[in-house]
């Protein structure tokens, strides 16, 4: 085929396609245009997820009637005037491609006024074409109408995914420029409902309790803003080791305050938190990293989302110390010890082996389980195609495991894992019968959720609703919880909800909202490690267990106990 130069309206929309992913990608860089025109107050609109309606209104100094047109053209910018400010850009747009690429594949209207100007203008553009122009009366500022985004790419629009996930991703964006300019007042609006709305003090705490309430607030950790002068500077806040997540989501970094991410930096965070957080956990935290504008690239992706830094192992060392240094200074770091051996003055002989020495520490780590000489057996879990032998309770270790003697040796059952699989069988034979019993708490428990989780949650209320759940709007992000299942009353309930929308906002297309729901309230409901047990209590739970149809792991898929076999303990004595 012969080369030939693509169409205008042809590379319009590729170049769109680059820019504008999804109804988020269009309230993103509406955003940044208002925060670079100086607005103090910014509202986001937004219907059936944004693929309907997207509006931004600021306040900022708007565009003079004499610029309005030139604004839609391609590479049109008042951020950049030489190739050299392309290396030390202060502004979150400067590419001149944001509004273009919008309009080329919504219907937009536009109306804005600049201070010094008496009479504002309005402007609508179709597929990036000008349809409509005249001056009319306004306000100082800006508003940006986008509808029926990728009307006229339908393959686009087949791509975008429900009005709930469309509509969490903008909740994000918000919620994240709303932690990066705590001095704006920013306000989120889907459809009737009011999602987001921020103080504009100044002071990122108010912030953070705008988003994530109170409950959370409190248990982040303030990194100070360094007074010194350094090269690279970090502050922000980061949250307890007692508050974690599923999923990385809320490790939110602002460079210079632009919102990227960043793999590198993600690392350095769950590095810090290492030994402190459970495994497959996240830790919450908001950073700044400020350095000077030459010293970071931020023209290598077309959205913006990364950046590249010439220091890079500095920044990355500077994140880290700051993490880790603060977390130290508020919260001990448990050291790793060895145990001692429970037989006073045993001491393993020299030929011994690790494994041999620190028996007694593997029995806890079913999922590492150690290779105990190079010809002996694992400690093992039992086969997963067996049903349960009958099993003699002999009592408990460390109020969280269960001694059992059984016909091949010893037993280790994990009294919280049994339980859970318990539970989760009961849950579901009860949702299956209809018959979850509920009961109303005595007085509603509010529960403040971030913007993404507040969209999700009232999405989902009357998936809730089957397993006993009574929650409705109360405003804003705040949700009232009037009902909940029998065996939840007195549990830690608002964590329940919590875990199951972040399992949720990570779970993917596959994700199972009846499937998370029992594992979670299975969890939520069982008996936990530290708990003791009587005698008669452990012999009913094995019972219980033996019935189940999995007995041998929970719902999360661990194992509910481990095997030492007679065989191996003949050898570890020296009988064999």
């Amino acid at each position: 085929m012969p080369i030939r130069i693509l169409p205008p309206e042809v590379a319009v929309k590729i170049a769109a396609g680059e820019v504008i992913e999804r109804p988020a990608s269009v309230a993103k860089e509406l955003i940044e245009n208002a925060i670079d025109a100086g607005a103090q107050e910014i509202h986001v609109e937004i219907a059936q997820g944004g693929r309907r309606l997207v509006k931004v209104s600021d306040d900022g100094c708007g565009i003079p009637a004499d610029e309005v047109e030139l604004a839609f053209a391609r590479h049109a910018t008042s951020k950049l005037q030489s190739v050299e400010d392309l290396y030390r850009v202060r502004t979150l747009g400067f590419r001149g491609e944001a509004l273009a690429s919008i309009a080329a594949v919504s219907r937009l209207t536009l109306t804005t006024r600049a201070a010094d100007e008496k009479v504002g203008t309005l402007i609508r553009l179709e597929g990036g074409e000008i349809i409509h122009r005249e001056p009319l009366g306004r306000p100082p500022g800006t508003m940006v109408l986008v509808e029926n985004l990728f009307f006229n790419t339908p393959v686009r629009l087949k791509f975008l995914r429900s009005d709930t996930t469309e509509a969490g991703h903008v909740a994000r964006l918000l919620s994240s420029y709303a932690l990066a300019f705590p001095e704006k007042r920013f306000t989120l609006q889907n459809g009737s409902r009011l999602v987001l709305r921020t103080t504009g003090t100044g002071a990122l705490y108010d912030a953070i309790v705008a988003i994530y309430g109170v409950d959370v607030a409190e248990q982040m950790f303030p990194i100070p803003r360094p007074e010194e002068d350094q090269p690279v500077k970090v502050w922000g806040y980061i949250g307890a080791p007692s508050l974690h997540r599923s999923n990385r989501l809320e490790i939110i970094f602002f460079v210079n305050r632009r919102w990227v991410q960043d793999n590198a930096l993600s690392y350095a965070i769950t590095e810090a938190y290492r030994t402190l957080i459970p495994q497959g956990r996240y830790p919450v935290a908001i950073l700044n990293i400020e350095l000077p504008p030459e010293q970071v690239d931020v023209n290598i992706h077309p959205t913006k989302r990364e950046v590249r830094f010439r220091q890079k192992n500095l920044v990355f060392v500077s994140v880290q110390k700051a993490v880790r240094s603060t977390l130290m200074a508020k919260h001990s770091v448990p050291a790793v010890q060895v145990p001692r051996s429970p037989l006073a003055g045993w001491r393993p002989p020299a030929r011994s082996t690790p494994s041999q020495a620190h028996m007694a520490l593997e029995l806890y780590r079913p999922g590492e389980l150690p290779r105990l000489g190079d010809s002996q057996e694992r400690l093992s879990t039992p086969p997963q195609t067996e049903r349960l032998p009958m099993l003699r309770v002999l009592g408990q270790l460390a109020q969280t495991y269960i001694i059992a003697e059984g016909p091949g040796g010893m037993y280790l059952i994990d009294q919280h894992a049994a339980h859970e699989r318990i539970r989760y069988e009961e849950l579901k034979a009860q949702r299956e019968r209809a018959e979850v019993a509920s009961q109303e708490l005595l007085e509603p428990l509010p529960i403040e959720l971030s913007p993404r989780q507040a969209t999700l949650l009232e999405a989902h209320l009357e998936d809730l609703a089957l397993y006993g759940f009574e929650i409705i709007p109360f405003g804003g992000s705040t949700f009232l919880v009037k009902r909940v299942p029998a065996q939840l009353v007195g549990q830690a309930i608002a964590a329940a909800i919590m875990e199951l929308l972040d399992a949720a906002i990570d779970g993917g297309k596959d994700f199972s909202w009846e499937e998370q729901t029992l594992i979670t309230l299975a969890c939520h409901t069982a008996i936990r490690a530290g708990q003791t047990l009587s005698l008669e209590e452990m012999r009913t739970l094995i019972q219980q267990l033996e019935k189940t149809s999995l007995p041998h792991t929970c719902p999360h898929g661990r194992p509910t106990m481990i095997h030492l076999s007679q065989a191996q303990l003949e050898k570890e004595f020296g009988r064999r």
